[in-house]
Order: C-alpha cells, then structure tokens, then sequence
C-alpha cells in the first residue's frame, strides 16, 4: 500500500513542471514510482528495476534544481522503457532467452535525448520476444497483464510500456512500432501512443525486426504527454506542443467508406461514431473518403517485417532453434518461406500506395479517422486456448488496421474512445499524411480534453 508517499500527477507535462518548481522532489518522484512498480508487480510490466542508480540521479537532479539549474523539460523525471533500446554497458534482452546478458557498446541516442532533456531511466519493460507478437504473451517472462481486468491481454509488442502506463505507474514509455506494437497496446491498455512518420526518429542502437517499418514511438497518458516528447525525441527544432490546446477549426477529417469498419465490434462502430460527433463539435469538418485496397497494404507490411525479421535472425534460427519460443520460431519460419519476387512485390506496392495515399485522400482530407482494432480486448484464456495455426490467424488480425500505414511510413496515433460493457478500452486511430505528427497530437489532444476517458479509476491503481 502506497500510504506515506507524495500524490504525484498522473500526467508528463504536470509531473515535469511539478519538479522544476519544487513543489515534488525528484526524489519522492522516484521513489513512488518504484513503490508502484513493486505494488503491480503481478502485472508482470517490468524485467527490470534500477532503484538505487535511479534514486542517486534524482538526488543529483534535485541538488541541481535547488542550485538553479534544470536539465532540460524532462529534469528528475522517472521513465522506463521497452526493453530494446541499448544502453552502454547494460543489459538489453529484448525479450528472448538469446539475448539474456547481452549488454551493449552503445546508447540510443533516443534513449540519450531523452536523458539529456532531464529523465531518469529507471527500468526495463516487458515486450514480445524479439517484438513478434501482439498479445503481452511471452514465453521467456510470462504474460503481462492488462492494468484493467487482470485476465485481458495488453496488447504487444510493447506490452510492458503500455501496461505500466495504462497503471499509472509511470507517466510515459519509449516504445516501437512495426505493425502497430506501440498502438496496439496503447488501445488495449486505455493510453495514447504515437507511431511517427518512418525515418523521423533515429532506430540505431534499437533491436532491429525490419529496416522497412521499424520506429520508435513513445506511450502516454495524453497526447499533450507525447507531443513533449516527441520535442525532445526528434531533436530537429520542431516544438510538437505548438499546436495543443488549439480548437479543431478548419481540419478536415476523413472517414474511409471501406475496409476499416468492415467487421467491427458494435461496441467500437457505437464509440467511433460518438467520436466523430465530438470531433465535429469541436470544429473539424468531417467527409467521407474512398480508400485505395488497405487490405492489400496490411498484407505487404506484414510480408515485408516477416521477410527482414526472418533474415535478421537466420543464423540463430539454424543453431539455435529450441532457444525461440514456438509462435515466434513459427513467424519467423514464415518469413523465411517468403520468395525474394513477393518480398519485392511487397516493396513495389508500398511505393505505389505511398503515392497513391498522398495524391488521392490526403490530397482532400488532412486525416484519417479510423477504429484501432475490429475486435474489443480479448481475454488471455480466449489467445492462450487456440492451437498454433489459429492463434497466428488471431495476431494478423489483431493488428490489422495499424498495418497499413506502417506499411505507408505514415504517422498514426492512437487514444482512447471510451469503455466496452466489460469496462475495457476501446480506441480510435488517427492516421496522417507524411510528416503530420503535429496535427494528430493537436486533434488527438482536443479530443481527450473533450471526453476525458482517462480521468475513469483503473484497477491498477485501485488495488495499490
């Protein structure tokens, strides 16, 4: 029980300025957050917690802030992060039984930006073995669990990320996203999460999977949270927050009359369409679009990952096999059955719907509305009950509509919508042309200030 330490705000932005003004400690700050850690350990979020080096920093932090001086706007921060990012000198285990021990040469310098803005890294999260999986499932760690109904899944890759945020143990979490593993999660654990236009953060020093669709992309509970970090992410001179906190006025937003709301749970069509209400009546102008085949799109983005992840792995795939676990070793095997003419028929049509995107739809609307998933949060004895060739059917479709603008290298966000009648998540997805990543936090952020669906109690924190 978490009785004799400080409320800190739930929030980066709030949590941040505390600090820098004095009115939380660095210190007390990371205290909690380690005390909310050990108090959810059975959601299984984190492989690892560096208490007493996160604890001196924040001294550190807070000496400096006393004296005058602040890091930058993420001064005495706590983050944590999926457990992929290389950090020089320590371990890096990306989730898998071949990696434990590894410890890298280098630092991401997304992992540096983020440290020299003022953050503390305090932990290591969950993820899917080597990011192939949707699910929280892992055979190396075990499942972690889902922060609002502990038999529900979190959602993966970046399990760990969007569980110990959508907690409340920590405000946000570098995560990635190469089929929809930041936003996946995101969407199921009831927090926001960005996948950035492909090429616009740096992936160097970062577990690869595939050198087409791989990025970072951060875990928030808001967008105003992600837009801050995503300042300090890109390092390019670019304020992201620019835009928060403006109205809606003057944005166009497409809803396509195909595909992504082919099939949907009732529950999500219900809360998609209240969301599209809410937009409008915060000033968007709202139009329906014709789509070129998405289908298409998410087929050729899986192709492409399954290809390169194959490849990535292939001398451990031949001496190593038993140390994969089986649904991972079987996506993998896929991936090494893929012809090098579909790998390039693959490649040749995300080039022509690149082009496709930008000259058609969003020559017209400045976004895309769409749902996150088809399907509500499925419970973990539903995914762990199926027999192999059925669960690989249920992780296509799991991330089915994050996988087109992967594929694209578009920017997409996801937020939550509201609550099925089980009290879980649901999320609705902004997509954008190149680029855009301001527009989806600025709509993504007005939205949330409207409805506010995070400001609901979760379990996590009600039983801490």
């Amino acid at each position: 029980m978490m009785v004799d330490l400080p409320d800190l705000p739930n929030e980066l932005c709030a949590l941040a300025r505390a600090i820098a003004d004095g009115t939380v400690s660095s210190e007390d700050a990371v205290r909690t957050t380690l005390a909310r850690a050990e108090a959810a350990h059975d959601l299984n979020a984190f492989v690892a917690l560096e208490a007493e080096s996160a604890l001196a920093l924040a001294r550190q932090c807070d000496r400096e802030r006393q004296a005058g001086s602040l890091r930058g706007p993420l001064h005495g921060v706590p983050l944590a992060h999926k457990d992929m990012f290389f950090r020089a000198g320590l371990p890096t285990e990306a989730g898998a039984a071949l990696w434990r021990g590894f410890r890298p040469e280098e630092t991401s310098p997304l992992v540096a930006r983020l440290e020299g803005a003022g953050a503390i890294t305090f932990g290591r999260l969950h993820m899917a073995e080597f990011a192939l999986g949707p699910t929280g499932h892992n055979v190396h760690l075990g499942r972690c669990g889902n922060p609002w109904h502990a038999r529900a899944i979190s959602g993966g890759s970046s399990s760990g990320s969007a569980t110990a945020v959508g907690a409340g143990i920590l405000c946000a979490s570098l995560a990635s996203d190469t089929g929809g593993s930041a936003r996946v999660p995101a969407a199921f654990c009831g927090v926001s999460g960005l996948k950035p236009t492909t090429g616009l953060l740096p992936t160097y020093a970062m577990m690869e999977l595939s050198r087409t669709c791989d990025t970072a992309g951060p875990i928030a509970t808001s967008s105003r949270a992600l837009a801050l970090l995503m300042t300090v992410l890109a390092a390019n001179g670019r304020d992201y927050m620019a835009g928060i906190g403006e109205d809606l006025c003057g944005l166009r937003i497409g809803l396509p009359t195909t595909w992504y709301n082919d099939g949907i749970h009732p529950e999500i069509d219900y809360a998609l369409e209240a969301a599209a209400a809410q937009m409008r009546a915060l000033g968007a102008t709202l139009v329906d679009v014709a789509v070129p085949d998405q289908s298409a799109m998410a087929r050729a983005a899986g192709t492409i990952a399954l290809y390169e992840g194959a490849r990535v792995h292939a001398r451990d795939l031949a001496l190593r096999p038993g140390d994969f676990g089986e649904d991972v070793r079987a996506r993998l095997a896929r991936g090494s059955a893929i012809s090098e003419s579909d790998y390039g028929s693959a490649l040749a049509l995300r080039h022509w719907a690149q082009v496709a995107m930008r000259d058609g739809p969003f020559a017209n609307v400045d976004l895309f509305l769409t749902p996150a998933t088809r399907m509500s949060v499925p419970l973990a004895r539903d995914v762990e009950i199926l027999g192999p060739a059925s669960r690989q059917e249920l992780i296509g479709e799991i991330s089915e509509l994050t996988r087109p603008a992967s594929l694209l290298g578009f920017p997409a966000l996801v937020t939550p919508m509201g609550f099925d009648t089980r009290r879980l998540p649901l999320a609705l997805q902004l997509i954008g042309p190149p680029h855009s990543e301001a527009r989806l936090l600025r709509t993504a952020h007005a939205y949330e200030q409207a409805t506010r669906w995070r400001a609901h109690p979760h379990a996590a924190l009600a039983r801490a």
